[in-house]
């Protein structure tokens, strides 16, 4: 079963989305992000995908008191992103109530300190964003083209005992015009052996019928349901 995986980004303590990562396109949806969160609970969902906006331009999470508040009102996975730059911002992420951080930026920029967080916490604890735009790393809060190609940075951290990657093809995200169906296609036929999780673009049940067909292991969706193209009663059919 394909995990349906809601997302809440924060900015201010609030639910926000952008559009292509972009500050400058920020919409603000809920002024209160547990109240939000309680909503997927109550549609059956299981996991949280939670990135601290602030916490990225900063290169340090700023909103773990919204983590917390989150996690001890909801019985919800959560795995967190934004600011996750160390050992000490990872281990006050877990104390805060993330069962997995997403390790994004500093995965491209400091690959052996990644490395060595998936041998201290885990495979399992350590989820790799690979952000990407034309089929190259996206750094920076999406700011920065890295030279790094998608295929070689998944390559990489197979290697290293990674087995989930988040892929989010930022030209996509925010956009509700689809997601980045062929380029998943593609990744799950070349590491077979991989977790992938889609993210960016994805716009209707559709989309979400499509990804699970080619064998994606889980689907974040974050601006469809907030502007409803896809409802939680829409997800129902796939909930455990």
């Amino acid at each position: 079963m394909m995990q349906i995986i809601p997302a809440i980004d924060i900015i201010g303590g609030q639910c926000v989305r952008l559009t292509e990562g972009d500050f400058t396109q920020q919409k603000t949806y809920a002024s209160n992000p547990v109240e939000v969160a309680k909503q997927f609970v109550d549609a059956g969902l299981q996991r949280l995908h939670l990135v601290d906006l602030d916490g990225a331009r900063a290169r340090k999470p700023l909103n773990l008191a919204v983590l917390e508040a989150i996690a001890t009102q909801t019985n919800l996975i959560i795995d967190f992103g934004g600011g996750i730059q160390s050992e000490e911002s990872i281990q006050q992420a877990f104390n805060a109530g993330a069962q997995q951080i997403t390790a994004g930026s500093i995965a491209v920029r400091e690959v052996s300190l990644v490395q060595h967080w998936l041998e201290k916490f885990g495979a399992n604890k350590i989820i790799i964003g690979a952000d990407f735009r034309d089929n190259f790393i996206s750094i920076n809060a999406w700011a920065e083209q890295s030279t790094v190609s998608l295929t070689n940075f998944i390559q990489q951290y197979l290697e290293y005992g990674a087995q989930t990657f988040i892929c989010t093809d930022v030209s996509k995200d925010g956009k509700l015009q689809g997601p980045a169906t062929q380029t998943y296609t593609e990744l799950v036929q070349s590491f077979p052996k991989a977790g992938f999780i889609a993210s960016g673009g994805v716009t209707t049940i559709n989309d979400l019928e499509e990804l699970k067909a080619i064998g994606m292991e889980g689907v974040i969706i974050g601006k469809a349901i907030y502007e409803g193209t896809i409802t939680l009663a829409d997800l129902n059919k796939f909930v455990c």
